[in-house]
This record gives C-alpha cells, structure tokens and sequence, in this order.
C-alpha cells in the first residue's frame, strides 16, 4: 500500500447533491441492467438547501469491506446498481496525493482499497421525490471526486445511469436532459439545457400528500408498463420526441404558458400510462386529483397557465409558478383547500423558503383560518381538506452538486471512519 504514514489513514470526501424533477417523464427501459431508457426525458433540478442528498465517502487500509449507511442504518452494498457504479469508478480512478496527511493512493490500488458511505436526504426516501436519483448522483459525484476521477459531468451521469435512471440529471443545475442514446449505453448521458440563473423567476411548492414509501417501486413499476402497456410504445415513438423539442424550445424562450401545457399533459400521460399497466399502477391518490382540479379550475378562470403540476411516481405534487406573485397566490389557494391540523405549527406544515408565505400574507395559523375561497372556487366552494397534506415545501431551481471542503459537516468521524 502506498501511504506513508502506516495503515492509520483515513481520507474523506463529502458533497452534496440536488434532487430533479422531470417535467417530460422517463418511464420505460429498453435494457434492464444498464438503465437504458426508452425515450428522452428533460427535468428542473430543485435548489438543495431545500432539497438534496449530503454524502461522505472514506477510504482506508483500515476498512475491511464496503460499507454504507443511509438516514442512519447501515444498508447493503451487495446490490448490481451500487457494485456498477463502483466497479466503473474504480476503473477510472487515478492517482490521488494528499501531502499534508502524507497519503498517497496509487490508480491500482483502489481496485483493493475499501469504502465507507454515509448519506443522509433532508427529505422523505421512496416517496416520489426522486431520493434515489439524488442519492445516487452524490454517491458517484462524490467517489469521482475522492477517486480523483477525470471525467466531466456527462461521462459521470452515464455511470449514476447504471445506479437509478434519473441519477444522471442531478448531476446539472437548472435544467438538465438525458438523452436516451442507442444500443451499447455509452452515449445514454445527461447534458444542461440552461443553468439554474437562466429561469430564475420560477418559483417551486412541492405538496408532500404522504411521506410514506410507495406501494410499487418504480423498477417493477416500469418493468410492468414495458411488458404490459400498448400506450407506453405510442408514447415513446410518437409523443416524446415532439414533446422533447416543444419543451427545449419553451425553455429556451422562458415561455411559461406552452412549459405549462407540456408538463402538465406529459404528468398526466405518464400516470395514464400507468393505468394502463396490467396490473394498473395507482401512484396518485383523491388528494393529488384535488391539486390537480384547483390548478386546471384556476388556469382556465385566468385563461393562460399560472401553474404547471407534475407527479411523479408518487401523490406528491410538484407545482410550478412562472413568478413569486403567482406562487403567493398559489400557497393562498393551498392553505385554503389544505389547512393544517389544529395541532400543527405553521412553521413546520410550510418549509423551505418561508418568504412565499410573508408574500401571500400570511405570518401566523389565523391567517390561514381566515382565507377565503378564491374567485374560480366561490360558486362551488369545496370543503377545506384538514390534514390531507403532510407539509409543503417552498423552493426554486437549483445548482448542480457540490464538494463541501468544510469538515465540521462530513458525516463521517475522521478517526474511525464510521457514522458520526
């Protein structure tokens, strides 16, 4: 082993990386094990002091075997996904000098050297909120980095490809496409579309329906639909590529009402798709469909699109609005279909940028008590939903992954290596 200071050392790399959203969908793959998809996708990547994966990653002579804890208990590392990534970093890792340690890592031996992984989301894991694409960005983001690996971000996101299909988006800023390529996968990567200054307006609230971990996965999920949906073959050839350039070009042009159009009508086809599984796939609930029904009723009374919504595979809705004014607007109507619990404190049911909040005034649970229906709902009103929503997350489009050279915030003890 090439260190200089015995078999002691530990060396440590952390970083963090944002989650994304796709706004047109990737749902579909043509080769299972190299996470091939069946058409292009394009997503907006969320700012990550709302909503990222931290991840510390260690290596030393002192580690017997790979390890890895995430959200605070150790999980396997035995999965094809994680040994993909590993084994294609440590192909590609390099010779890495730290003097001031006196650690000297040479490219061969990585292929022996052990890894420790701790990682933890400041948001719920399995819920439809695209974790395991921020996961498994900031894992390989992260060993590149400490493996002093030299590849720019596309070549890295065709390897977190092989760990979770959207992983590869996280790995940009603002907007972000991963083309699906052609045969062999090397050509499957993600590029940026525009970075998170040029649509800066956008404002961002997630609903959070549930924090609970879904009932099908997306990996069987999609496995099903290829399998078993005659829509999904129509959408990939004849709806997607049109839908891919319409959506580059809105984007391009910050044209918020087609950006709208499009995301909306592509959310919806991916769940219609899903419905159309044998058996149907149900990732929405009655509480999605309302969210859905007060955007569609509001964007038609105003005439042009305020919101655009998109779902994952999940019920949690993910709303998009072309300005803070629009987004105050949009909290007022949420607050009133989806007050709190009596019991809940204001401070913890709307999370993220609390600014929305002073902007659509409100400063304290009596001012959610005594909003009033708006105009398009004053005819009809509906009954105001306590509890339905968990929280509500405000944020924006955000930068790509980062190094954090802080130490205090590694989540690994430097001197064993293990969890803080």
């Amino acid at each position: 082993m090439a260190a200089e200071s015995g078999d002691k050392w530990i060396l440590t790399v952390t970083a963090q990386t944002p989650t994304n959203i796709a706004v047109i969908k990737y749902w579909g793959k043509r080769h299972e094990e190299l996470i091939l998809p069946i058409n292009d996708s394009i997503s907006v990547t969320l700012d990550p002091d709302h909503l990222c994966t931290t991840t510390s990653v260690a290596v030393s002579p002192a580690f017997t075997h790979d390890r890895m804890w995430l959200n605070g208990k150790e999980v396997s590392l035995s999965g094809g996904r994680f040994q993909n990534c590993l084994r294609e970093l440590r192909s590609r890792a390099s010779d890495v000098e730290d003097e001031k340690k006196g650690i000297k890592i040479t490219k061969k031996d990585w292929e022996k050297l052990h890894l420790h992984v701790v990682s933890f989301n400041n948001f719920p894991t399995a819920a439809g909120l695209a974790s395991s694409a921020a996961g498994l960005a900031c894992l390989v983001f992260s060993l590149a980095n400490l493996m002093n690996v030299k590849e720019d971000h596309s070549k890295l996101s065709a390897i977190a490809r092989q760990g979770s299909g959207s992983a590869c988006r996280s790995l940009f800023g603002g907007f972000a496409k991963w083309i699906m390529g052609k045969e062999n996968g090397s050509d499957s990567i993600a590029v940026q579309l525009a970075d998170e200054k040029h649509w800066d307006d956008l404002v961002i609230i997630i609903a959070v329906v549930s924090s609970r971990q879904k009932e099908t996965s997306s990996t069987s999920g999609m496995r099903d639909t290829v399998e078993t949906s005659m829509l999904l073959q129509h959408r990939a050839k004849e709806v997607v590529p049109k839908r891919i350039k319409q959506m580059e070009e809105a984007i391009e042009k910050r044209d918020f009402p087609s950006f709208a159009r499009l995301a909306c009508a592509d959310s919806n086809q991916f769940h219609a798709v899903c419905l159309d599984t044998l058996p149907p796939i149900f990732y929405m609930n009655d509480t999605s469909h309302k969210i859905i029904s007060c955007v569609e009723k509001w964007n038609r009374h105003e005439g042009t699109p305020q919101v655009a919504y998109t779902f994952d595979a999940g019920p949690n809705a993910v709303l998009i609005s072309h300005n803070r004014k629009t987004a105050a607007l949009l909290l007022q109507r949420l607050l009133f279909l989806f007050p709190p619990q009596p019991d809940t404190d204001l401070d913890s049911y709307v999370i993220g940028d609390k600014t929305i909040l002073k902007d659509a005034g409100i400063h304290e649970m009596k001012d959610v008590e005594a909003l009033s229906p708006p105009p398009e709902l004053k005819e009809n009103a509906p009954s105001r939903n306590k509890g339905d929503v968990s929280y509500f997350i405000c944020t924006r489009p955000g930068r790509g992954p980062v190094v954090l050279t802080d130490e205090s915030r590694s989540l690994i003890n430097s001197e064993t290596g293990l969890p803080k």
